[in-house]
C-alpha cells in the first residue's frame, strides 16, 4: 500500500519539533480527517535555514511532512513557494489515492508559514504566496 520511502520517512521523520528561534510559521489542518500540521521556519537572507515541523495524523501525513520540509530545507522561499503537493507525492514514489490530502496539506503549511514570515517583516504575503487555504475541505476522508 505505502512505497518504501513512504514507511521510512513515517519510521524515521526528519526534521521533526519545534524551532523555538523561528520566524514563519504555519498552521493546517482539518478535524474531519484528522490531520494537523504545524511548520516552522527559520529564515536568513530569504533562505529557509532549516525547518521543523510538528504533525498529529496518520503515517502518510508524518511522511508528507517529513519529505516536504526536506525539500525546502536551504532553499529560498520563491523556490519554496514552488513546492507543490504533486512533487511531495513524486519524492515519496506515490501515495494511495485517499492519502493525497496529505500531501496537498504539507504544501499549504508550507505556503502559511511563508506567509507567517512576510507577516511579520511587514510585507503582505497575498501578492506573494496567494490566497491561503485554511484546511483541506476538498479531502475525501472518512
Amino acid at each position: 500500500m505505502y512505497s518504501a520511502k513512504v514507511m521510512d520517512h513515517f519510521a524515521n521523520p526528519r526534521n521533526v519539533g519545534e524551532l523555538a528561534d523561528a520566524n514563519g510559521i504555519g498552521e493546517v489542518g482539518n478535524e474531519k480527517c484528522g490531520d494537523i500540521m504545524k511548520i516552522y521556519l527559520k529564515v536568513e537572507n530569504e533562505v529557509i535555514t532549516d525547518v521543523k515541523f510538528m504533525t498529529f495524523g496518520c503515517g502518510a501525513a508524518i511522511a508528507t511532512s517529513s519529505m516536504a520540509t526536506e525539500l525546502i530545507k536551504g532553499k529560498s522561499l520563491s523556490e519554496a513557494l514552488t513546492l507543490t503537493n504533486q512533487a511531495v507525492v513524486e519524492a515519496l514514489d506515490g501515495l494511495p489515492p485517499v492519502k493525497i490530502h496529505c500531501s496537498v496539506l504539507a504544501e499549504q503549511a508550507i505556503k502559511t508559514a511563508i506567509a507567517d514570515y512576510y507577516t511579520r517583516q511587514g510585507i503582505d504575503p497575498t501578492p506573494i504566496v496567494g490566497e491561503l487555504k485554511s484546511d483541506c475541505h476538498d479531502c475525501d476522508c472518512h
